[in-house]
């Protein structure tokens, strides 16, 4: 297992070093001149000059490039902002947990309904509970984020005023953020357990559970739901993912102080040290996600331990022998 895992965060690197030239390359050729926006526009050509030179923007692309990675993976510096004048690690910091835990909230509510919803329909289809389960599924997926948490905020907040509408104060301030992108992942998961479920719930040995007296509930829950997680346990890797750029959106919506507000400031002040950070903390974060989904499958799947294993037995044999 020990080689599995190495492997994996060694797939991991060039993935980081792939996303970070390809939004260094993208604010590169982007138009608009950052030292022009620092300078305003009653700046001199000599000062414009003096500043790109100083800040090294008259040197070779490679040469930037390599700066900036030294900067980021050696210093873990992201760089200034270019407006305000603040690190941009220090306001990532202060802003991606909000932006983390909007999301990481958002997925648990996706799995607690998308998993037994899937069950139901699963057990009961081609049934009214199948085609309920599923038409809620649907739903989730098919209405976008963000209309669904401005519908939130006109029913429950200005029509009912049960729920606060804005900010990250108390727990009830979570419940629309979470609840309105929570849906589409509720509705992918619901979708993924069904078909799974499926798969599964007809083998001999879900039958032979059954002769033996268990209850539904247990042949169910945990020996087909058991067999039937390995995709699920997918989804949910992509669904966080997805989730955090699903937080980006809710903060605009919910005023919420996390990464997407800052991203959207970074993008409308032209700051591009600020959507460089962002960016490439946002993928780190999802590559993050999606290896952690692997070594879950390590202990999860007995393939992959199984083979693992049998790649370890030859060079056992070989010591023996000598």
């Amino acid at each position: 297992m020990l080689r599995y895992i190495l492997e994996r965060i060694l797939f991991m690197i060039p993935v980081i070093l792939g996303v970070t030239f390809v939004v260094f390359s993208l604010m590169y050729i982007t138009p608009g001149d950052p030292v022009g926006i620092i300078l305003g526009p009653d700046a001199t050509n000599q000062e414009i000059h003096e500043l790109r030179e100083e800040m090294g923007f008259n040197d070779p692309f490679i040469v930037q490039f390599g700066r900036y990675v030294y900067n980021v993976f050696i210093r873990f510096d992201l760089g200034t902002s270019l407006i305000h004048g603040r690190s941009i690690t220090d306001e990532i910091l202060q802003r991606f947990p909000n932006t983390f835990r909007v999301a990481g909230l958002s997925t648990i509510f996706a799995i607690l309904i998308g998993v037994p919803l899937g069950v139901i329909a699963s057990v009961n289809q081609f049934t009214w509970k199948d085609n309920a389960a599923m038409l809620v599924a649907i739903f989730g997926v098919s209405m976008p984020g963000f209309w669904v948490g401005l519908m939130l905020v006109l029913l429950f907040s200005l029509h009912l005023g049960w729920l606060p509408a804005t900010g990250l104060d108390t727990w009830r301030h979570y419940l629309l953020p979470c609840i309105s992108i929570g849906l589409i992942g509720a509705g992918s998961i619901a979708r993924q357990t069904r078909s799974s479920m499926l798969e599964v719930i007809r083998q001999d040995y879900v039958t032979t559970a059954r002769a033996k007296g268990q209850t539904e509930a247990k042949v169910v829950y945990v020996h087909a739901l058991r067999n039937a997680l390995i995709p699920i346990i997918t989804t949910v890797g992509n669904i966080l993912g997805i989730q955090l750029g699903g937080a980006l959106v809710a903060e605009t919506i919910f005023s919420i102080p996390g990464l997407g507000m800052f991203m959207l400031s970074a993008i409308r002040n032209r700051d591009f040290p600020g959507v460089q950070g962002s960016v490439l903390v946002m993928a780190i974060t999802f590559s993050v996600v999606m290896l952690l989904v692997d070594l879950v499958f390590g202990f999860v799947d007995p393939r992959i331990k199984a083979r693992y294993k049998k790649a370890q037995k030859p060079k056992k044999v070989a010591k023996e022998v000598a």
